[in-house]
């Protein structure tokens, strides 16, 4: 699991140095508009759920989780020396798209990788340390790619240049994170996998089309389709706090490190307060603190303030339901079938926040971002309260823990 964290880290330094400075690279460097954004940032999102199943449900098929990440890897990997030949929003888009679907490659194989590594009732922590690490190269992303757009920029704006200095050194964060992958993650199946699974090994597509008929994950990606249908995409909540404060170009590259750094202080301590007190609960205070987050950048007025508060409630919201959603689902799937089970909830919110990135961006595009930001408020207390209520239900006694 460290091996696997470090190589999160990494690729996670790779994709925050282009995640930092992508949306002022679509918006002054190819001058697209709000929904030309939205459809880019609904790209990072959507685009991972058409693959994630598929892969997860490979991995558990071939006992051979680290092999499938593997390749996820290896192709986001490839997709960031792409980044600085392409012009536009279809070239963009589609070198988006590839990378994304590295990352829906990858992800639920991990993920189970993880959920095997410890019992059912240390999940929440063990995912939160993870998640920690992975934050830790989301951290050391922008601030990296700071770093290089203030040695190549000329005064206030970036030039195009500077973005593609910014693409270079995210490309050799790949390369480096997947050589980590090779050397020092182990390639053989998890030891007692097949004894694990018992008669789920070598699970068939049909059976993994039916974990949905389970009660408890049902509701679970029930509600992430909810509450992801209300999340406004990164790229959007810096722009607005952007306009809002006045930020110069430069500085703005500092903003995900500064959500990244809450998220890497509180994701481990608040996995640990999730397997005690029930991670549902943690999950949804956490989409409380991104509704403060909405509040505050529809009231703000310029206050210097919200380039401190935006930031630890927007981090606070990723460490309370990243990780913490995870661990809750992981309880309810057959360890079998572990990969295939978390990569459909994964794939219901990434479906979801794709939806709501392109709403979003229509809705800036016609009526204004306050128009945006009030309906996606609203939307979200609705959400929260449907989840509330309509959540998964606690497990009876047994060996598959605490999913509250």
């Amino acid at each position: 699991m460290w091996a696997l964290g470090a190589v999160s880290l990494l690729t996670d330094v790779s994709a925050e140095m282009v995640t930092a400075v992508l949306p002022l690279y679509l918006v002054a460097g190819l001058g697209l508009s709000p929904l030309g954004v939205g459809l880019v940032d609904g790209l990072q999102h959507g685009v991972t759920a058409l693959v994630r199943v598929l892969a997860g449900h490979a991995g558990d098929r071939w006992g051979r989780h680290k092999t499938v990440a593997g390749a996820g890897y290896a192709l986001s990997a490839l997709c960031k020396p792409l980044l600085l030949t392409a012009q536009g929003l279809a070239s963009v888009g589609a070198v988006i798209a590839l990378d994304r679907i590295g990352k829906g490659v990858r992800t639920g194989p991990r993920d189970a990788l993880i959920a095997r590594a410890v019992p059912p009732a240390l999940r929440g922590r063990a995912f939160g340390v993870h998640r920690a690490m992975d934050t830790a190269g989301a951290l050391l992303g922008p601030l990296l790619a700071f770093a290089v757009l203030l040695g190549t920029s000329d005064g206030a704006v970036a030039g195009p240049g500077a973005y593609d200095a910014v693409f270079t050194v995210s490309a050799c964060a790949a390369a480096l994170g997947l050589t980590v992958l090779v050397l020092f993650v182990p390639g053989r199946p998890v030891p007692g996998w097949e004894a694990e699974a018992g008669a789920a090994a070598r699970p068939r597509l049909a059976e993994a089309a039916g974990l949905l008929r389970d009660r408890g994950l049902r509701r679970i990606a029930r509600c992430a389709l909810w509450l992801g249908g209300c999340t406004v995409g990164d790229t959007f909540v810096y722009l607005v706090l952007q306009r809002r404060t006045g930020l110069s170009d430069g500085s703005f590259a500092l903003l995900p490190p500064a959500t990244a750094a809450v998220f890497l202080l509180l994701a481990a301590p608040l996995g640990r307060l999730a397997d005690r007190v029930g991670r549902w609960r943690v999950f949804l205070c956490g989409h409380l603190a991104l509704l403060g987050v909405y509040g505050l950048l529809l009231s703000g007025a310029g206050s210097p303030a919200l380039l401190v508060v935006v930031p630890v409630l927007h981090g606070t919201f990723y460490a309370a339901t990243d990780g913490v959603l995870m661990a809750a689902a992981s309880v309810l799937v057959p360890a079998g079938l572990g990969g295939t089970g978390l990569a459909l909830v994964q794939s219901a919110q990434a479906l979801a926040r794709f939806g709501a990135s392109l709403v979003f961006g229509a809705l800036w595009q016609a009526r204004g971002d306050r128009f945006a930001l009030a309906a996606a408020s609203v939307a979200l207390v609705l959400a929260v309260a449907a989840a509330g209520r309509q959540g998964p239900a606690a497990p009876g006694p047994g060996a598959r823990g605490d999913g509250r």
